[in-house]
């Protein structure tokens, strides 16, 4: 069963490897990260521990047995006891359920480890998939908003 984990300067291979493979299958359903992204990855990465490390963020990959990433799964911009949940899967593990069982534990894990009292997520009207996940896992609608300039809908879940 694939693991969540918290994300270690070691992952970075392995998170690499998930861009680059599913890199236009994520660009069907959001913004394209961009050649420079790629380019400068190892910089961003460390970048991101640094978020992670100053409790700013808090990103997770999910990883199977072989410690290959199927999945992101992020808090971001974590400030007075709330954060923006971010995810996406790969394309080869989409369909399975693993995006509702991983948004689900680190729900529990921002109220248990985090100390969080509520999540914020967002997802384009047009990707079906993303949109399940917060209906499955207790977010209800909270408006609507523009990602990207495509139409999209503001979610909300209380923690506590």
């Amino acid at each position: 069963m694939p693991e969540l984990e918290l994300l270690r300067a070691d992952h970075a291979p392995a998170l690499l490897a998930f861009e680059r493979e599913n890199r236009s299958y994520f660009a069907a359903c959001v913004p394209d990260r961009g050649d420079g992204y790629f380019a400068r990855f190892d910089e961003r990465h460390r970048g991101l521990l640094a978020e992670q490390a100053a409790g700013t963020s808090l990103f997770h990959v999910l990883v199977d047995a072989g410690g290959e990433v199927l999945g992101r799964f992020n808090l971001v911009d974590v400030a007075d006891g709330t954060a923006e949940l971010g995810y996406r899967v790969a394309e080869r593990a989409a369909g399975r359920g693993l995006a509702t069982a991983a948004v689900r534990e680190l729900c529990g894990l921002a109220a248990g480890r985090y100390g969080l009292t509520a999540l914020r997520a967002a997802t384009t009207l047009d990707n079906a998939a993303s949109r399940a996940v917060p209906a499955r896992t207790g977010f209800v609608p909270a408006g609507e908003i523009l990602l990207a300039d495509r139409p999209g809908l503001a979610y909300v879940r209380p923690l506590s």
